[in-house]
């Protein structure tokens, strides 16, 4: 690894193909990957009419979120929006919903040309599959937002779940405990009963379909995910890991969630 400083207190360096960037504080963090976002927005819209975006629902991505719904530059009615996952069987107006929270945060904030939703009631899980997957090959995607889970799970791939060579594009899945807490960590939840055990998610492939990745995450209690991200063989055992092999893919941490990582260069 070989690290480099800017004058914005930014710590960057190259993880294989992963471009990694470090900020003294998540505010901080959130506001430059908002504004590498838009960048990379406005870039693409002037080679194309439309673009499509992939995004996470998680409070590590409250400040990111909110600096990007606030960018007046950026043309939100030629943007079709995408979520990376939905629990299944969670009441239509939960605000733990993951369509809601981006709801809450941005999809509502914004004039998208269209948001599309996982729909978390559907009577016909295996249909919701298809008719969201169909949507993603109508629309390639061009952006994904994303974030890690605690276990290193990206969208709703755990370990036990994820597929490098997943043939599909939205599947069901069994959530982990880990997985499950990591809700009640994040305060989405008052116990790990009250979490749901399944959910959609958008595939590993389906998301490295992108040509773009920014990927947000914050907070000590990822650092071990953050560290292993880094540092272990690429395999389904952290699935993050992959990250290291997507061209077009960049890493924003703060300094809690790089305190595992080993170099003493952080402000």
């Amino acid at each position: 690894m070989s690290f480099t400083e800017t004058k914005t207190d930014e710590t960057t360096f190259n993880k294989d193909m992963l471009v990694v960037k470090i900020f003294p504080t998540r505010e901080e963090m959130g506001k430059k990957a908002a504004e590498d976002v838009s960048k990379k927005i406005n870039v693409l819209l002037k080679q194309k009419p439309e673009i499509n975006m992939i995004f996470a629902a998680a409070p590590s991505q409250n400040e990111f979120l909110k600096h990007l719904s606030e960018d007046s530059s950026i043309p939100w009615n030629k943007i079709n929006a995408f979520h990376m996952d939905e629990y299944i069987g969670l009441d239509k107006n939960a605000p733990q919903a993951f369509g809601n929270f981006l709801k809450d945060r941005l999809f509502g904030k914004v004039p998208f040309k269209n948001v599309y939703y996982l729909n978390g009631q559907a009577k016909d899980l295996s249909y919701e599959c298809k008719r969201y997957a169909e949507l993603l090959r109508k629309n390639p995607i061009d952006i994904v937002c994303l974030g890690i889970g605690e276990n290193g799970h990206i969208a709703f791939n755990d370990p036990s779940v994820a597929d490098f060579n997943d043939p599909e594009i939205v599947k069901i899945v069994e959530l982990e405990e880990k997985s499950r807490q990591q809700q009640v960590h994040d305060k989405c939840f008052a116990d790990i009963d009250s979490v749901p055990k399944k959910a959609f998610t958008i595939t590993i492939p389906g998301l490295l379909k992108a040509d773009y990745m920014f990927c947000i995450v914050p907070s000590k209690l990822k650092a071990e995910a953050v560290y292993k991200t880094l540092n272990d063989p690429v395999s389904e055992k952290c699935p993050a890991t992959i990250l290291r092999r997507k061209k077009g893919a960049i890493l924003y941490l703060d300094k809690e969630s790089a305190s595992f990582l080993q170099f003493n260069s952080i402000k």
